[in-house]
């Protein structure tokens, strides 16, 4: 059964190559506008989903809708999906009009339609003053915003970004990021995201689907993800610098690991009743108190500093918790070297504890 006012649904997927098996019966819901992530380490199956979406694979078993229709056996022309590549995949010899509009002359589009077309999307992705250079006059955001420019044209239901802005340095990067959320508040469509960059995620996305093995580890919103992640490898994945893990006990309101004993006061469980177990404390860097944020926080304690990482904005202090290593972000400002004594508080509300054999959220 298809969820009510979702623009693409995916039921028992399943792509198989051979003895591998790349999709495990997937489902998944996207609603009408959503912009979903699709996040994970490589070979987790993500651009395989996209692909299977857009038509240019097809699954073993199960199937797809778009706007209600059974597009599992269609052509990707006949699917209202635009993609946008890693690669631009423009063509030198066109000029950037040329590129736009190459995929409705061949559709046969009226040319007053195809001009206005052009016209919008080159208004929307501010590449006006471009339209009459050819590819190697661009540089490499420029070539993507054309990109996205000819996807957009095309005037479909669903855009499909495949790591469009994996070839860009740093700063295209964010600048890039910025011009494709601001294009998705302009635009009413659905949009589909592959990416392996947690930061385009958190920022792109109204939701993340986080993959590994041709499974959905965890759907949800960029905030429940952060902060309520389901087991140990979305907490591992989602942050940077990563979560801090410690191997412990858990028993009755209590987590116990060497020499930390903490009460997890305010620490909400999955279950009314959690049995005593090995289980698993994570607390990520930035969740640490120092300085006057110290006396917010139920638990106070100390460590040695062991080394210091400044990055600008941040610092990252290493140490060592329970006889395990233990990040600490601190601010930029922070003045520390080894061996300094660094008072600490932690807030079991803002902490994680998981299962030690099934790895799931406690």
């Amino acid at each position: 059964m298809l969820a009510p006012n979702s623009s693409v649904s995916i039921r028992d997927l399943s792509l198989q190559f051979g003895a591998v098996q790349v999709l495990q019966n997937l489902n998944l819901d996207i609603g009408d506008g959503e912009f979903l992530v699709l996040l994970g380490s490589s070979g987790c199956g993500k651009s395989t989903l996209l692909n299977c979406i857009a038509g240019l694979l097809e699954p073993t078993d199960g199937q797809i809708h778009i706007k209600g229709r059974n597009v599992t056996w269609l052509e990707p022309s006949e699917r209202g999906i635009g993609m946008v590549f890693q690669s631009y995949a423009l063509y030198p010899q066109m000029t950037v009009r040329g590129n736009l509009s190459f995929g409705l002359k061949n559709a046969r589009v009226p040319k007053a339609d195809i001009d206005q077309r052009i016209a919008r999307a080159a208004k929307i992705l501010q590449i006006e003053p471009l339209l009459d250079r050819k590819p190697a006059q661009l540089s490499g955001g420029q070539r993507q915003r054309v990109a996205i420019g000819r996807a957009l044209v095309r005037d479909v239901d669903v855009f499909l970004f495949d790591e469009p802005l994996s070839n860009l340095d740093a700063k295209l990067r964010a600048d890039l990021r910025v011009e494709i959320k601001r294009l998705h508040h302009n635009l009413t469509n659905t949009m589909i995201y592959v990416t392996h960059d947690q930061v385009e995620a958190m920022t792109l996305a109204d939701r993340i689907a986080i993959m590994k093995g041709g499974q959905i580890m965890q759907l949800g919103s960029p905030d429940e993800i952060y902060n309520r992640p389901q087991n140990k490898y979305v907490a591992d994945f989602i942050g940077s610098p990563a979560m801090n893990f410690i191997e412990g006990h858990y028993e009755k309101g209590r987590f116990r690991a060497n020499d930390l004993d903490i009460a997890l006061d305010g620490y909400r469980l999955a279950a009314p009743q959690v049995a005593d177990r090995p289980a698993i404390l994570g607390i990520r860097p930035e969740h640490v108190a120092t300085g006057a944020m110290i006396n917010a926080a139920p638990i106070h304690g100390e460590v040695a500093v062991e080394l210091v990482e400044p990055m600008g904005a941040d610092t990252l202090v290493w140490a060592t918790l329970a006889g395990k290593p233990f990040r600490i972000r601190m601010d930029g400002q922070a003045r520390l070297a080894p061996g300094d004594r660094l008072p600490i508080g932690l807030d079991p509300a803002k902490a994680s504890l998981f299962d030690a054999k099934t790895e799931e959220r406690l």
